[in-house]
C-alpha cells in the first residue's frame, strides 16, 4: 500500500470517528445549555423571591441608583442628588436606594457632603447599600485593556449590589452599562440609564484609526501600525458588546446632543432615548453681581473640573504660561485657579504632577489649586474671576462651563462636544463666549478676552448668563420626570 493510500485510509477512519462522536457531542452541548438555562432560571427565581419578600416587608416599591462614587464632587453626583430629590418630591410612596462604594463615610455624611458641595437637601432620607468591592472598577487595577477590565469588574460589582438588594426599578447613573442586563434578565427589574459619557464612542474609534495620540491613545500605540490595528479591532468588538448591553434599557436619558448621537449609533434604541440636560444650579450664581471689571488690578482665570486626565489641566497650565510670557510689563496681573475634586489616590498624584509642572515652568506662585471645595468657596472664587476656562476634548456636557456662564464669567471652552453643540451658543444673535481647540488658540482667545473693553466683556457676560437659564434645576426635573414616567407608572404600589 502506497503512502498516499495510507493517508486516505487514515483520513477515512478519522472521519468515521468524528461522525460517531458527533451525536454524543451534540447531546453534551444540549445538556450543558439546559443546565445553564436551569441555573439562570434558578438564580432569577431566587432573586425575585428576595424582592417579593422585601416588598412584603416594606409594602412599597424601591427605586435603586447605581453610583459607586456618589460621595465625589463632580457633575455626575449633582445629577444623582437632583434626580433623587425630584423623584422623592413627585413619588411619596416609593423607597429610594443608592448603591455606593464609599466605605469610609456614613450615609448621613454623604448627604451632608451633597448639601455642602451642591446646595442640595433631600426631602427624605435614602438607604445606602455599601459595596465592598469597588476596587473592581478602578482603572488602576487594569493597566491594559482598561475598558474591558472595568466593564467585567462592573458586572461583579453589580452582582454584589443585586444580591444585597433587588429593586423594582434599577437606574445606572454612572455609566456602567454592563450591569443593565444583569438587573433586567437576572433580577427581573425594569432598568433605566442616565448616560453622561459613552464608555466607548465613534470618536474614540476614529482617534485609533487615524493614529492620533491622546490621553487614552499613548504614543507607543499611535506610532505602531500593528498595535493601532489590534486596538481598533478590540475597540470595535467592545463597541458591539457595549451596544448589546445598553440596548436592553427601558428608558435611556442622555445629557447632551453629542452624547445622544453616540448612544443612538451604539445602542440603537431611538424610541427609548431622550436628552435630559444635567441640572446646573444656575440660580445659585445669580447673586454674583455683574459689574465692569476695568478697574481690577489682577484678572483671575478659573477652571472648574475634576482632576482627571481627560480634563487636560496640562493644556491650561501650558497656555497660561504662554500668556504670561506675552504680557507686557505694567499690564494687569494674572492668576490661574484650578478648582476640582479628587476621587482617589490617582487623582491626588495627578495634582502633585501638575504642581510640579507649575514649578518647572517657574510660575508656582501664579497657579492656585483648590481641591474638594465647598459650594460657598466655589462661589467666592467665581465672583473674583474674569475668565472661566475649560479644555476637555469632546466634553459630554460641561456643568462647569454652565456654572461659569451663570456666574457672569467670560467662558473659554473647548470647541467640541457639549460646549460647542449645546452651551456656548449665540443668544439672540449675540456672542456668549469663546471656543478654542489647541494651545495656541487658547492663548489667542485669552489675550482677545483681556483686550476687550470692560463694556464689551460685560455684554458677553450678560448674554451668557441669560442663555443658560435652559439648564436650570427646574428644567432638569421637568425633563427627567417626563422621561421616566413610563417606568414609574409600571411599579406596583
Amino acid at each position: 500500500m502506497s503512502a498516499h493510500d495510507q493517508l486516505v485510509l487514515c483520513l477515512c477512519e478519522l472521519t468515521r470517528l468524528l461522525w460517531k462522536l458527533l451525536l454524543p457531542l451534540v447531546i453534551l452541548c444540549v445538556l450543558l445549555v439546559a443546565v445553564l438555562v436551569l441555573l439562570v432560571l434558578a438564580v432569577r427565581l431566587w432573586l425575585q423571591s428576595s424582592r417579593n419578600a422585601r416588598r412584603a416587608r416594606e409594602g412599597r416599591p424601591t427605586v435603586a441608583f447605581f453610583h459607586p462614587y456618589c460621595n465625589a464632587g463632580g457633575g455626575g453626583e449633582r445629577v444623582l442628588w437632583c434626580a433623587i430629590r425630584a423623584l422623592q418630591n413627585r413619588y411619596l410612596d416609593i423607597n429610594f436606594v443608592v448603591y455606593t462604594g464609599d466605605l469610609g463615610v456614613t450615609g448621613q455624611q454623604i448627604l451632608e457632603g451633597a448639601r455642602q458641595r451642591f446646595n442640595i437637601v433631600l426631602p427624605r432620607p435614602v438607604r445606602f447599600v455599601f459595596l465592598q468591592h469597588r476596587v473592581l472598577v478602578e482603572p488602576g487595577l487594569f493597566p491594559h485593556f482598561t475598558l474591558l477590565g472595568q466593564s467585567v469588574g462592573s458586572v461583579f460589582l453589580g452582582w454584589e449590589a443585586l444580591t444585597e438588594l433587588v429593586p423594582d426599578l434599577y437606574i445606572d447613573s454612572m455609566g456602567y452599562a454592563f450591569t443593565l442586563p444583569l438587573f433586567r434578565y437576572l433580577g427581573g427589574c425594569s432598568v433605566g440609564s442616565y448616560v453622561h459619557y459613552p464608555t466607548i464612542s465613534t470618536d474614540m474609534l476614529s482617534v485609533v484609526r487615524e493614529r492620533n495620540p491622546r490621553f487614552n491613545n499613548p504614543d507607543f500605540i499611535s506610532n505602531s501600525l500593528f498595535l493601532s490595528a489590534f486596538k481598533l479591532v478590540y475597540y470595535c468588538l467592545f463597541a458591539v458588546l457595549y451596544g448589546m448591553a445598553g440596548s436592553c434599557c427601558n428608558v435611556i436619558m442622555v445629557n447632551s446632543s453629542w452624547t445622544l448621537d453616540h448612544i443612538l449609533s451604539l445602542w440603537r434604541s431611538p424610541n427609548h432615548t431622550s436628552v435630559v440636560y444635567p441640572p446646573c444650579d444656575v440660580s445659585a450664581f445669580l447673586d454674583i453681581p455683574l459689574e465692569e471689571d476695568g478697574t481690577r488690578k489682577c484678572h483671575s482665570i478659573v477652571s472648574v473640573g475634576q482632576f482627571r486626565p481627560e480634563k487636560d489641566h496640562r493644556l491650561q497650565i501650558r497656555a497660561f504660561k504662554k500668556v504670561l510670557d506675552r504680557r507686557k510689563k505694567g499690564s494687569e496681573a494674572l492668576k490661574l485657579v484650578l478648582i476640582g475634586g479628587c476621587r482617589n489616590q490617582e487623582d491626588e498624584d495627578r495634582v502633585l504632577m501638575l504642581r510640579g509642572l507649575c514649578q518647572e515652568l517657574g510660575m508656582g506662585d501664579r497657579v492656585e489649586f483648590k481641591l474638594n471645595v465647598s459650594f460657598k468657596e466655589l462661589k467666592e472664587e467665581m465672583s473674583e474671576a474674569t475668565i472661566g476656562l475649560h479644555t476637555m476634548w469632546n466634553e459630554h456636557f460641561g456643568i462647569g462651563v454652565v456654572e461659569c456662564m451663570a456666574a457672569g464669567k467670560v467662558i473659554l471652552a473647548h470647541k467640541s462636544g457639549g460646549p460647542k453643540l449645546d452651551i456656548v451658543r449665540p443668544f439672540e444673535g449675540r456672542q456668549t463666549g469663546f471656543l478654542a481647540d489647541n494651545e495656541d488658540s487658547y492663548v489667542e482667545a485669552i489675550e482677545q478676552i483681556l483686550a476687550l473693553s470692560p463694556d464689551s466683556r460685560l455684554q458677553i457676560r450678560r448674554d451668557a448668563r441669560q442663555s443658560v437659564a435652559r439648564f436650570s434645576d427646574e428644567e432638569f426635573e421637568a425633563c427627567l420626570l417626563a422621561a421616566i414616567e413610563p417606568l414609574m407608572g409600571t411599579l406596583e404600589r
